[in-house]
């Protein structure tokens, strides 16, 4: 579908914005930031998951000052309390039982970055509503193992899709990647064209 101008960096371990990319037609490498994911006092979640999606470009671009590297972070967030991925089995209940039955926001925050100069910092916001789940349903999707890797404790990709009455914005964001703005700015810094058929 697409095409990259040159080396395309992805600077997330995540699977599922592995095959976002991939299902673009992209060619690109991964390759994973340590950074650390605390959120500075009074920080909002814009400039949270906007600040570390930052980070995460910069610390891989320094050593590839030629790529285009694409840095993202995604939360989950209930009223003032930010959720990130949960410690445990036990976290996750508490997350998914905190959801269950109300409205929250999902933040992602993408960072496009070359030569060490950032191109584009981008936050994207998309509410989730939640069924009013029991208790013994939210605790057998916990066994499933599933919430443990992802914030909010659910991927709507996946099991956790059950869990969703409707959502309101970006599929792909809640997913952990806002497929249309990335590919809208990607497109416009001249990293990436269309494919010609």
């Amino acid at each position: 579908m697409f095409n990259n101008i040159g080396q395309l960096i992805l600077a997330s371990g995540s699977p599922r914005r592995r095959d976002f990319l991939a299902e673009l037609g992209l060619d690109f490498t991964v390759a994973v930031a340590d950074i650390d994911e605390v959120a500075e006092a009074g920080e909002s979640p814009s400039s949270f998951v906007s600040r570390l999606a930052q980070e995460k470009a910069v610390a891989i671009a320094t050593g590839h000052p030629e790529a285009w590297v694409i840095g993202a972070d995604t939360v989950v967030v209930m009223g003032d309390l930010i959720l990130g991925k949960p410690v445990d089995q036990e976290d996750a209940l508490a997350m998914l039982t905190r959801l269950a039955g109300r409205t929250h926001e999902v933040w992602t925050g993408f960072a496009i970055i070359r030569d060490s100069s950032v191109a584009v910092v981008r936050a994207v916001r998309t509410e989730v509503t939640f069924v009013g789940a029991v208790k013994e349903v939210l605790a057998s999707y916990v066994a499933t193992g599933e919430p443990l890797d992802k914030a909010g404790a659910y991927g709507i990709q996946g099991r956790g899709g059950l869990l969703v009455e409707r959502i309101d914005g970006s599929y792909s964001n809640v997913v952990g990647l806002p497929m249309a703005e990335l590919v809208e700015e990607l497109l416009g810094l001249g990293a990436i064209e269309p494919e010609i058929y």
